[in-house]
Order: C-alpha cells, then structure tokens, then sequence
C-alpha cells in the first residue's frame, strides 16, 4: 500500500466535493508528529483543522476512551442517561466564563451546536431573525451554510438558503474596517432590513476561523453586548474553533470584559473524539420543550469520557500558559522576518491561535506567495493550513502539548519556507520592498494609534446607547 495507489482509490471511490488537502495518507501519529503510510514524518501545524490542542493520542485521552469502551459505547442518552454526561455538563457550567446559572447540551459536530444554538435563541425570544458577520464560518448545513461568510467554496451551487440571515463587516484594521464602521452598519441594518425586535440572536466568533484569524476588538463585543440588552436579542459567541486553551484562556470570550448568552463548542473538547455542546444561561438554554434538542449520537459516551481527560489535561499541564508562550515565540519568529519577507503584511492572534496575512507588492491578497510556501513548508515535512476570505492566510494550529525541539523544528522549516526562492509563477517572494509593499512596522504603530481612536468612539456610542435606549 502507497500513497499513489491509496490516491488513485479515493478518487474513484470518494466524490470530488469532499476536497482533500494532502496527496499522502496517514498511517500513525503521536503529540505533533504523524507519518504516513510510506514512513514519511510529518510535524503537525494543522491538528485536524483545530481539534487536537491535547495532541495526537495523549495517553490520558486514550486511556479514558479504552476504559470507557469496557463499560458501554452507546445508550442514546435521550433513552438511557448517563452520569458522565451530567458530570461533563457541570464541569463546562463552572468553567465558562460567568457566575450565573447555566445549563449545557452535548451534541456531535460544530455545525450542529450551532445549528442548536440559534435553535434555543429562538424559542427563547419567539423571533426569527440571525445576524452574523461577513468572512465567518459557522458550518456546512444549509442553515450553518447561510450564516457562514465566505461563499466560495462553501455556498457555491447549494441555496437558497434560510432566510432571515444577515450579515455586518467584521471589524479589522488592516482591511479599513474599523469597529465604529461595523457598528454603523448594525444601525443601518436595523433601520433598512430587519427591526431589532425581529432579531433572536448575534452570532461572532471572537476570534474568526476561516476568515483569517481575526480577532474581534474587546470594545465591539462590549458594545454588542449593550445592542443586545437593550432589544431583548441573545448573543452567541462560537468557539467551536477557539475553545479549550487556544487562545491562552480556556474560552476566548475570557479576553472580554462583556459575556455571551450562548456559547458553542466543538473541536478541541474531546481530543479527536466527536463531541460538541451549547452552553448558556439557564433560563434560555431551558427555552426548548422535551424532546427539541438532542440526537440520537449527541454526548456519545466515548468522546464524553475523552472529553474529562481533555478537561484533565489542560488543567494538569497548563495548557492556557503554554499557548501563551508558544504563541509569542511564533509571533516574534515571524516578525523578526518581515524585513527578509516583504510579503507579511500582518502578523496576529491570541495566545496559541496565531496567523500570518501576506500581501504583494501592490498591497493585493497574495494567494499565490500563501500557496508556495504551503507548497514548501510541507515538502519539507510541515503540515500547514490557510484561510482568510482572499486564502492569504497561514493558521497555525500546532498542538499545545508539543514538545519545544520539535516546535523549534517547525519553526524553522517555517523560515526556510518563507526565505526560499519562488517556485511557483506568480509569487512575489523576490520582490524588494516598496512604498506601496505591505505595512512596514512604523504603518503598523499608526494602524493601532488609529484603532485607540476608534475605540475611544465605541467608548461615546456606548454611552449614547446607554443614554438613548
């Protein structure tokens, strides 16, 4: 068995929709690293897009999963309950962010807690209408579908979608759009396409996935939070991407001062296992009569036992800490290549979840330069993703728990991807700096002096908000 013949199989037997990175196949993994079936190591920055912070077969993770499969592997716990779904349930309450009472349903995928999310919003409030931002990705069914922001290559070819969907710019400084310009844009959505009363919920991410690693400005989702207190509307922060530890807080809306109403999670929580879960305030989580929520694989035991091994993990190695850290030295390796790179245009992130935008000499999206160093990070044994609505992007979403000469490892292909001569036509890489090249480091000072100021108007627009409800 190789990778060509194992290639020639999947096209013939698996439809060209379902889109495949990698031409090589996985054979076995451990933490950070896995190897293919031809006995090729690769170091893992991808971590199954996101779902593995605790690594590849933490040996706690497995063993919980191994005891778990001596007892039963399913009940349906809408038939048959079982105290370790209770037990996770009250260890998720205590630990998202907030003293109130709260309540969590588990489910399987992100698109699913999503999908269950706006599900409660709307029984809470008997409204119909969703509001979500441009560049998000929230899932792959046809409701997860409409509130995602990015259509190529996720809606291309499959709506109409459900209606009563909207969409507002997220706010991001290196693409001219400041926090204040997104809020204007509440205003007039409000005024042009749908009454506040109509709306049931907001949902963001706090820090975008797919649209590029976009973290959301504290103060917007402040000022978020004071739109949906005063029109009744619930606000649901997705971390199914940024959840457990990534962003060196266990959920990423702990960098807010404000809290949501709903959270959704995924990914990381069970360490490859599939588990997902909505976690909110009690009296909107309790919105849904019997039976409105559930599945019949929703909680399956075995990724509920991975999950407390998962809690476990984090706690015990103090995984919020090490992306910390691991995040900075990324950041400060990448920056300190901006010089040799003119490409870069903006390096950004919180905690462990970090990423690299690169643009051309025009201050275009460069794409191209994006895929050729994706091209030779994982010739050289590095496994990359990117994103960004442009894909000028690299995500970095190595495991929390790998280990320092492996990371510096990484890194330093990295750096040889990134300095190394175009070998695809259409890149940039040789292209000396200019004044229209990407934002140099005094741009940057002026882009954040800049963001000071707009915040200082969410500031004014709060307390107009407060004082004209």
């Amino acid at each position: 068995m190789n990778n060509a013949s194992l290639q020639r199989r999947r096209e013939a037997a698996s439809p060209r929709g379902v889109g495949v990175m990698c031409s090589f196949y996985a054979d076995r993994a451990s933490n950070a690293e896995l190897w293919d079936v031809e006995g090729r190591r690769y170091i893992d920055f991808a971590a199954g897009i996101a779902v593995l912070n605790t690594g590849h077969r933490h040996p706690k993770v497995t063993a919980a999963i191994a005891a778990q499969l001596e007892r039963f592997t399913h009940t349906a716990y809408q038939v048959v309950p079982y105290a370790s779904y209770v037990s996770l349930a009250e260890r998720i309450n205590a630990a998202t962010p907030g003293t109130h009472a709260k309540k969590t349903a588990f489910f399987t995928t992100g698109a699913e807690a999503v999908e269950n999310a706006i599900k409660i919003a709307r029984a809470h409030t008997g409204r119909p209408g969703v509001i979500a931002f441009g560049g998000a990705f929230h899932g792959r069914t046809l409701l997860t579908l409409a509130l995602t922001g990015k259509v190529a290559p996720y809606k291309t070819g499959f709506g109409p979608f459900p209606g009563d969907v909207y969409h507002l710019p997220f706010p991001n400084a290196l693409h001219g759009i400041t926090p204040e310009h997104a809020l204007e844009a509440l205003q007039q959505l409000f005024k042009v396409d749908i009454e506040p009363g109509r709306v049931a919920a907001i949902i963001v991410e706090p820090v975008q996935g797919e649209g590029g690693f976009n973290p959301l400005p504290p103060l917007f989702f402040q000022a978020l939070r004071t739109v949906c207190d005063q029109h009744g509307i619930v606000l649901i922060a997705d971390e199914v991407q940024t959840g457990f530890a990534r962003t060196g807080r266990l959920f990423a809306c702990e960098h807010f001062d404000a809290l949501p109403d709903l959270i959704t999670f995924a990914k990381s929580l069970a360490g490859g296992m599939p588990l997902s879960g909505v976690c909110g305030r009690a009296e909107i989580m309790d919105a849904p009569g019997p039976g409105g929520l559930g599945g019949t694989y929703a909680g399956n035991p075995l990724a509920v036992a991975a999950a407390h091994a998962v809690l476990d993990v984090i706690a015990e190695e103090r995984l919020t800490e090490r992306s910390q850290v691991l995040g900075e030295r990324l950041k400060a390796r990448l920056e300190g290549l901006h010089a040799q790179v003119p490409q870069i245009a903006e390096v950004r992130g919180l905690g462990g979840m970090v990423a690299v935008e690169f643009r051309n000499a025009e201050g275009q999206p460069d794409a191209a330069f994006t895929q050729a160093v994706l091209a030779r990070a994982l010739q050289r044994g590095l496994l990359l993703l990117s994103c960004g609505t442009h894909g000028n992007v690299i995500r970095f979403l190595f495991p929390l728990t790998i280990g320092d000469a492996v990371f510096d490892e990484a890194l330093d292909i990295l750096q040889a991807a990134l300095l190394a001569q175009p070998d695809t036509a259409g890149t940039n890489a040789t292209q000396p700096a200019t004044e229209s090249a990407p934002p140099t480091a005094d741009l940057r000072t002026s882009i954040k002096l800049g963001m000071r100021k707009h915040f200082d108007n969410i500031g004014k627009s709060l307390a107009r908000l407060e004082r004209n409800p």
